[in-house]
């Protein structure tokens, strides 16, 4: 269980966004989390993947697309 306290005018667009949608508020809440969650962990992701690049001489897409073609 999980509680979260929204300023009034998020907590009235986050309702008409329900309304509008016909989609329950804690769906919403949900899937904002999971997206929210997996943009974090792919940004951790990309930076780890980032220096490895780096020390292998890539640095753009070019240098990306010349190895996979």
């Amino acid at each position: 269980m999980l509680n979260v306290r929204l300023t009034p005018e998020l907590g009235r667009q986050l309702e008409k966004v329900s309304k509008e949608e016909k989609v329950p508020i804690s769906d919403i809440v949900r899937e904002s989390l999971t997206r929210y969650v997996a943009v974090l962990r792919f940004r951790e992701l990309q930076k780890k993947m980032i220096k490895k690049a780096r020390k292998k001489g890539i640095f753009t897409d070019e240098d990306v697309f010349k190895i996979v073609s």
